[in-house]
Parts: C-alpha cells; sequence; structure tokens
C-alpha cells in the first residue's frame, strides 16, 4: 500500500503592487496656479524656483515613501511656468520686438526637406552640421540658403530700427529742427543746438550728440539680449538627455541635444546685430560730414572722410561675414563660444564710432545744414533688399516643399516666407511710424513735407509708406467681411445638424445656433493661412509701389498729386495724414493691449496663443527678439521626468493642455529611450498638429509626429469641434492617437442629470470631460501591464533584504533634481 502524499502548503509568493503612478499636468497659455490644476488650496513646492516650479497637493508631499496609498490611481503633480511668459506690466515693452520674434519665427517654418530614405514623403528635419545648418539627403543647399536668407533679413530689420532711430535723433532734430529758427525758437530746450547756440551750434557736432540716442538703443537692446541669453541660452541642457540616434538623418530635430541650446549662435549673432546697429549710427553721422569735406575741398579731412567710409563698408562685410558663415548646431550642446567675434566684432565697431564723432566734431566753419539727410537712399535699399530677399525665401520655400510635399503645410510650404514678409511689413510700419508722429510733433500744425510746412519732414518713401497703410487696412476689412460671410453660411449650415447629435434630445432652434456658432468660429482657425499669405502678398505688392512712388516723384504722395485731379489730390493727402495718425495710433494701443494682457487672463487668452507660440522657438535668426521661454521648460520637465522614473522606477503620465502639450512633447523627445519608454503622454486641446504641424512642418509635420508616436509607450490626444485651438494630431497617418471631437456641450438641453443648461466649453475644461478620466485610466493601465511585463518574477524580497533603490536610466550624468 502506497503511502499517502504528504499535502505540503505551497510557499506563499504574493505579487509586488504595480510602480507608483504619476501625473504630470502642465498647464496651457492662459497659466493656472498650482491650486486651480491640483483642485486644492494646499499645495507644496517640489523643486524649481519662483519663475518655474513642481508643485504638489500637502498630503502627496510623500508619496513616494508610502507608495501603498495610490493603488490605481497616480500621484498628481503640476509644472506651472506661466511666469517665464509674464509678469509685471513693464515686460509689455517687449512687444515693441514683435518684429524681431516674427523674422525669427519664420526661420522655424521651414517646410520640411527630403530624407535619402523618403524622397518624396514627408520627412523630418535634417540634422545640421557643425558648421552651417544642412538638409538630409536630398536639398543640403536648399535648407542652408532658406536659413541664411532668414538671418539676413533679420540683419536687415535690426538696420532698419537703428536708422530709424537715426532718422528721428539726427535728421528731424539735430539737423532738421535744430537748424531752423522757427523749430527752436518755439522749443527751448533745443536752444543750445541752434545755429547761434555756441560750440554745439555747427552741425557736425549736432550730429555727434543726437548720434547718442541711436548708440544707446543699441547698447540697450544688446543689454536686453546679453541679460536673457546668460538666462536661457547659456544655462547647459541636462547632459546625456537626448536620442543617441539622434545624429541619424531621419532622427526629429527636437530630438537633438542640442536643439535647446542655442548658445553660441545666439551669442554670435548677438555681436553681430550689435555692431551693424553701431556701424548704421557711425554710417548716419560720417555720410554727410564726409559729403561735406568733400565740397569744402581740405585735402586732410577729404582723405580722412574717405578712410572711415572704407573702414565702415569693411566693417560692414565683416558682419555680413559672420551672420552668414554659421547657422544653428544641433546634433551636440556646442559649448563652444566665438571669442573673437563676440568680443572684438562689437568693440571695433564702437571704437569706429568714436572714432567718426570725433571726426563729426571737427571745426567746420560755415558749414550750415539745410534740406534732409540723405535718408531716402538708404530706406529705400533696406526696403529693396527685404522685398527681394523674400522673394528668394519664396523660391527656396517651394523647391523645397516640391521635393517634400505636405499637404497640411500652411501655404504650400510658403507659410515662412509670408512670416517674414509681415515681419518686415511690421518694422517697416512701426519705424516709419515713428519718425511721422515726431515730424508732425515738429511741424505743428503742418504737414511733413508738403510746401510750406516750416522742415522738409522724414524721408519721401516713409510718408508714402505710411499712405498706403489705409488701403491695407480697407484690404483687410474686406477680407474679415469676407471670412465673416463664410462663417455665417457655416454656422446655418451645421445647426441643422446638430440637434440630431444628441439622440432623444427636442430640437431647439437657439441652442444649436449657439452650437454651431462655436464650430463654426473655431473653424475660422483652419483659413488663418490663406488669410496671412493675403495680408503678405498686398503688403508686398502695396510696398512695391511705395517704393516706385518715392523714388520716381520724389515727393510726398500728397505733394506729388498736386495738380492732378482735385479728387485724386484730397485722397492723397487724406492717406498721408490718416495713415501717420493711424500708426502712432496703432502702436499706442498695441503697448496697451500689451500691458492689458500681462494683467488680464482674459486679453492674455486672446493673444497668448499668438505670443507664446512666437517664444517657444530659438533665436536662430534674431538675436534681439524675446527670449525662447522652452529654453528653461523643456528642460526643466525633462530633468523631473528622467530623475523621477529612474529614482522609483516608476511610470509618469505627462499630460498636457493647449501649449503645455507641445511643451510636453517636446520635452518627450529629449528624454533617452529608456526613459522614453516608461513615459505616456495625454494631450488636450492641443495645437501640435493644427497650429503647429501646419505652419512648422519640418519639426511638427506628420513625420515628426508619427516619429514620437512610435517612440512613446503609448499617446492619446483629446480634442473638440469648438475648439479653435486644439484639434487631431495624426487624424491621416491612421494611428490610434485622436479621440474626438468630443460632445461639446456635454447635453443638449435640461435633464435630471443636466438641470440647469450645460456650457459650451471650447478650448478649456477638458479635464471636465468624462473621456479625460477614461484615457488617463487607460494609459495608466497600459503603464502598469508594460511594468509588470519588465519585470517577470515579481515575489516579495525576504523579510530583512537589503532593498537598492532603482539604478537611474542609462545616459543620464550628474546629479537629478531632488526628489520628494
Amino acid at each position: 500500500m502506497n503511502a499517502p502524499a504528504l499535502n505540503t502548503p505551497a510557499l506563499s509568493t504574493p505579487v509586488r503592487p504595480d510602480p507608483l503612478a504619476l501625473e504630470l499636468l502642465v498647464h496651457g497659455v492662459a497659466g493656472a496656479g498650482p491650486d486651480e490644476l491640483l483642485g486644492d488650496p494646499r499645495t507644496v513646492r517640489v523643486t524649481g524656483d519662483s519663475t518655474a516650479a513642481v508643485f504638489r497637493r500637502t498630503e502627496d508631499a510623500d508619496a513616494e515613501a508610502h507608495p501603498e496609498r495610490y493603488a490605481g490611481r497616480p500621484v498628481p503633480e503640476a509644472y506651472c511656468w506661466s511666469r517665464l511668459t509674464s509678469g509685471n506690466g513693464t515686460r509689455a515693452l517687449w512687444l515693441l520686438l514683435l518684429p524681431f520674434m516674427v523674422v525669427n519665427l519664420a526661420h522655424w517654418a521651414r517646410p520640411a526637406a527630403p530624407t535619402s530614405a523618403s524622397g518624396n514623403g514627408v520627412a523630418s528635419t535634417p540634422a545640421p552640421a557643425p558648421a552651417a545648418e544642412t538638409g538630409a539627403g536630398g536639398s543640403p543647399r536648399a535648407v542652408r540658403a532658406y536659413g541664411l536668407l532668414v538671418r539676413i533679413l533679420a540683419l536687415s530689420l535690426t538696420a532698419l530700427l537703428i536708422a530709424a532711430a537715426c532718422e528721428v535723433a539726427l535728421d528731424l532734430l539735430a539737423w532738421q529742427c535744430a537748424g531752423s529758427s522757427a523749430c527752436t525758437g518755439s522749443r527751448s530746450w533745443l536752444g543750445f543746438l541752434s545755429a547761434d547756440g555756441g560750440w554745439w551750434g555747427q552741425p557736425g557736432r549736432r550730429l555727434a550728440l543726437g548720434a547718442l540716442v541711436p548708440a544707446a538703443l543699441t547698447g540697450l537692446l544688446w543689454f536686453l539680449s546679453n541679460r536673457t541669453w546668460s538666462a536661457y541660452e547659456s544655462q547647459p541642457p541636462p547632459s546625456g538627455t537626448g536620442d543617441p540616434d539622434a545624429l541619424d538623418d531621419t532622427a526629429p530635430a527636437l530630438g537633438r541635444p542640442g536643439f535647446w541650446y542655442g548658445r553660441r549662435l545666439v551669442a554670435r549673432l548677438r555681436a553681430a546685430h550689435t555692431a551693424a546697429g553701431l556701424l548704421t549710427v557711425a554710417a548716419a553721422v560720417a555720410a554727410p560730414v564726409a559729403r561735406h569735406d568733400r565740397r569744402a575741398g581740405v585735402p586732410a579731412l577729404e582723405a580722412f572722410g574717405w578712410a572711415v567710409e572704407a573702414l565702415l563698408a569693411a566693417g560692414a562685410v565683416t558682419v555680413a561675414w559672420v551672420v552668414c558663415r554659421r547657422g544653428r548646431t544641433e546634433a551636440r550642446p556646442d559649448h563652444r563660444l566665438d571669442r573673437a567675434a563676440v568680443t572684438l566684432l562689437p568693440g571695433g565697431a564702437l571704437a569706429l564710432l568714436v572714432l567718426v564723432l570725433g571726426y563729426a566734431c571737427w571745426s567746420r566753419p560755415g558749414w550750415h545744414s539745410a534740406g534732409r539727410l540723405p535718408g531716402d537712399f538708404a530706406f529705400g535699399v533696406i526696403m529693396l533688399a527685404q522685398g527681394c530677399g523674400v522673394l528668394a525665401l519664396a523660391f527656396v520655400a517651394g523647391h523645397l516643399h516640391r521635393r517634400a510635399p505636405d499637404p497640411a503645410a500652411a501655404l504650400r510650404g510658403l507659410g515662412g516666407p509670408a512670416v517674414a514678409m509681415l515681419g518686415c511689413a511690421l518694422g517697416g510700419v512701426m519705424s516709419g511710424g515713428v519718425a511721422q508722429r515726431v515730424a508732425d510733433w515738429l511741424d505743428g500744425g503742418a504737414t511733413p513735407g508738403m510746401a510750406g510746412a516750416p522742415l522738409p519732414g522724414p524721408p519721401v518713401l516713409l510718408s508714402w509708406q505710411a499712405a498706403v497703410l489705409p488701403p491695407l487696412l480697407l484690404v483687410l476689412a474686406l477680407l474679415a467681411a469676407w471670412f465673416a460671410v463664410r462663417g455665417a453660411g457655416s454656422r446655418r449650415r451645421l445647426a441643422r445638424a446638430v440637434a440630431a447629435e444628441y439622440p432623444g434630445e427636442v430640437p431647439d432652434t437657439a441652442r444649436s445656433r449657439r452650437i454651431a456658432g462655436a464650430r463654426a468660429a473655431a473653424a475660422l482657425t483652419d483659413s488663418a493661412p490663406w488669410f496671412v499669405g493675403a495680408v503678405s502678398g498686398i503688403t508686398l505688392l502695396l510696398g512695391a509701389g511705395a517704393l516706385a512712388g518715392a523714388w520716381l516723384t520724389g515727393r510726398v504722395p500728397g505733394e506729388a498729386a498736386r495738380g492732378a485731379d482735385p479728387l485724386l489730390e484730397g485722397a492723397a493727402r487724406a492717406a498721408q495724414d490718416a495713415g501717420a495718425w493711424l500708426i502712432g495710433l496703432g502702436i499706442a494701443v498695441f503697448v496697451t493691449w500689451g500691458r492689458r494682457a500681462y494683467r488680464d487672463a482674459a486679453a492674455r487668452r486672446t493673444i497668448g496663443i499668438l505670443w507664446d507660440v512666437g517664444t517657444f522657438w530659438p533665436r536662430a535668426a534674431h538675436p534681439f527678439a524675446p527670449p525662447c521661454y522652452a529654453e528653461r521648460a523643456v528642460p526643466d520637465l525633462t530633468w523631473r521626468m528622467t530623475g523621477w522614473t529612474g529614482r522609483t522606477g516608476g511610470r509618469l503620465v505627462i499630460s498636457g493642455h493647449s501649449q503645455g502639450s507641445v511643451l510636453a512633447a517636446a520635452a518627450v523627445w529629449q528624454l533617452p529611450p529608456p526613459v522614453r519608454r516608461r513615459v505616456a503622454l495625454l494631450t488636450y486641446g492641443s495645437p501640435l498638429g493644427r497650429l503647429y504641424g501646419r505652419w512648422f512642418p519640418a519639426y511638427f509635420g506628420p513625420g515628426p509626429l508619427a516619429a514620437l508616436h512610435g517612440e512613446v509607450d503609448c499617446w492619446r490626444n483629446l480634442w473638440r469641434a469648438t475648439d479653435p485651438i486644439g484639434g487631431p494630431v495624426l487624424a491621416d497617418a491612421g494611428a490610434d492617437v485622436d479621440r474626438g471631437p468630443l460632445a461639446d456641450p456635454i447635453a443638449y438641453g435640461r435633464s435630471a442629470r443636466h438641470p440647469l443648461p450645460a456650457p459650451i466649453l471650447g478650448h478649456s475644461a477638458y479635464q471636465a470631460d468624462p473621456a479625460f478620466a477614461a484615457e488617463r485610466d487607460r494609459l495608466l493601465a497600459r503603464l502598469a501591464a508594460a511594468a509588470r511585463a519588465d519585470v517577470p518574477h515579481q515575489r516579495e524580497d525576504p523579510p530583512g533584504a537589503a532593498q537598492s533603490p532603482p539604478e537611474p536610466p542609462p545616459g543620464l550624468s550628474g546629479p537629478p533634481p531632488a526628489a520628494p
């Protein structure tokens, strides 16, 4: 008889609970406090400073020490970055740098270049070589030419701004007003500059004194750029982050280690633009002085004037060479500085300016100022060069788009040239507007440049630029009316089908119209590229007409039309006067609106997306543009995700709304591959596809976004048809990413569950939608399943066994941020 089998109890092998999960919330352009993001007034700062920081609820501060409390739910924390783009009202003065920001934006609006792997499809941007931008496989010269043209346009804007300051300080004040007894007689503070005012009465000395104003403006721009450069570009990114395969031509540009570190290029461009500004001031002083010396026939002064002009020409060539020689380097963080260019170039330009001022102060008895300084030619050359540069940029962009066509790209690849044209137009309008307003103030009740006016006024070209502004505004009004009519027709069509989307509801005409109106207004965003294209094209044509009118007639519009048809003459004078007033009024409204945007959340929501899109990108073309906040925010998020996952071994969902979704995607691109596989991405109200994908196809087009989808563990995107900013990100790629359009409003009419009318949320309150919690739980479940798959034998460690913390992910050197 066999012995009975022993029933030995099985050893207990309890399964270890899922690793701790973290939900990192990133707000959008409107900004939000940590209490609002976390839904709790009691919050604590985990890491960061007063500018940007990570917060948690007070009760979650020690979550890593008690993971059992968070079974089945994540630990919420919020990254608040709104103070990177807002602050006190004085920061609204950055809006005066808008032309610089817009032309810098044109650099990033380049079409995608073809790659060697796929020459006829949408491809990601190519990896730059150490010396300049290059294209992948297909068009390295075209990509380099595109970046070069944008940098030249940016340099012309700096010269235009300083030339406008020279026009006001040197021509209108030191030359025209100080040389006229009628002007100085009513302004006692200018008496010491009059012809009989003593030592300063000579025109050369007056010009030298007036030159201090544009020179100080150049110094101010250098100071602001250097200060923000120290706070943004010169801060090194976390070493070891980024994809080690980013040197591959097919890798997305935003995953390259040096993308958010433009220290060397910005320093180099800052030196070149500072030198260009100082040389512009020196040329504005030297040109009339040297011209007088040549007429006077003094051999020594004439020879010295020729030598000064030769030095100015050599300085201009050197500045152009420095700007054209080198573009961005993104393949790796470039810690070197071009010491010779950064130090010697502006220093040499400053020394030359001092030499010119001394040359201008030399005594020249009998010299009297009359007429205008030779500014027409300078402004005309700058305007002509900008127009030709925009046309050349359009040719290069069209070539790139034909090599890698992207149907979703704005204006069929011409979005960059259109944006560049707007930047040049803004610079011209603002520069001409300041000159016109100062001339109106000095002339009293007269019209500058007209017969009988006490002063000749600003250059004729600036008056023509002011005169074409009313026709441009009229065209804009007609375009806006046309889009409004289209929107009204779309609203009527949509209203017929709204009620059918809510089964069982009784149709309500007024309710359907409100919902359809919200959808029609949101859809106007998709027409923005053609509106911008139309404005840019009309601006180019009107600018060419103004340039031709100024050079062919040599007189202001009102004077050029004198003797013609009375109706035409009246229209010309009205356009000139109205344009001058509109420019001055526009600048005042611009600054006032900017100050309000920094103080009023509602105003910030209106213009915040445009401003934050512009300042999201690094300063690749213009060093005097407002600083790039993403060069602080993206490394912050990268550090947090890499450090937390490395220390805890947990999984993480980064949840971004609106512009926060762009920061989240950019940060995920910068993660090392082992960390990226432990991160899920949840975006809602995201402009990644609708705005960034269209306007910046080389960086956020279908190719790069599809690559990001393949590299993160999982990605879900929520969007609404009533949202004017957010939309699908990969709707045409067949990827399981987008969920939408979500129902908005949640309920059509009143019911027991919704006794009050449900609001139309549009771009806000995505977290209140049931779909948000469902998708977040789905992402967390997938992360938990991936975590269990990574550890096949999940047995409890023996009691008392030493437990070592998880090793940090490979590729991250240096201490990570302190965990709570």
